[in-house]
């Protein structure tokens, strides 16, 4: 038996990604939030998104727990887990880029390994890593959704910053400290930083 992989073969669309850019007036990126539960991944994506939709955009936001929900309820968090669940994450990204979309994804994605995986299959033209930093010890005191509790009870296992690491980005295009700046303020950098690379 030959591998089943040689009899797919990817059709080619007529109509190309940058014909889609040039008909929404802006390039397709992912902006790849990471960062530590907690720390305000979700929180800022939605305020960034917000801006841009309303400067006329086409965005679209890929949120763990909502791909978790669906796409992806057929993983634990297993280390093997957590690796495919980036894996596809990057393929729907991937799919959302071509179509001219700028996506803002919020993981914690704490493994290198896995983000540098990610950026390959998306490109590392259309990748931009943006670390939300903020201190374990803040991130547990918020607790927002109780599962740091949960963790050091034992009650979750593999939980990033409890019992499982979480490897910060060498060099980010943005490092956003939430535990000092405001949210606000956050929303100014990626205002500065990040919205002047959509154009064409």
């Amino acid at each position: 038996m030959g591998d089943y992989r040689e009899n797919i073969i990817p059709h080619s669309h007529a109509i190309s990604m940058n014909e889609r850019q040039k008909k929404n007036g802006h390039k397709a990126k992912v902006l790849w939030f990471t960062g530590l539960s907690g720390s305000g991944k979700s929180t800022l994506a939605g305020r960034f998104e917000t801006y841009l939709h309303n400067k006329g955009y086409n965005t679209y936001i890929l949120d763990g727990d909502n791909i978790r929900a669906g796409l992806n309820n057929d993983l634990d968090f297993s280390e093997e887990s957590r690796k495919e669940n980036i894996r596809r994450i990057a393929e729907v990204s991937k799919l959302f880029v071509d179509a001219g979309v700028i996506v803002l994804t919020a993981f914690i994605s704490p493994f290198k390994e896995d983000r540098e995986a990610a950026k390959k299959v998306i490109g590392e033209e259309n990748f931009i890593e943006i670390h939300v930093d903020c201190p374990l010890e803040v991130c547990e005191q918020r607790d927002v959704k109780g599962l740091y509790k949960k963790a050091r009870a034992g009650e979750i296992k593999h939980f990033t910053g409890i019992d499982s690491p979480f490897e910060e980005p060498d060099n980010p295009a943005l490092r956003l400290n939430t535990e000092i700046n405001s949210l606000d303020q956050c929303l100014e950098e990626l205002i500065k930083n990040i919205e002047p690379q959509f154009r064409l």
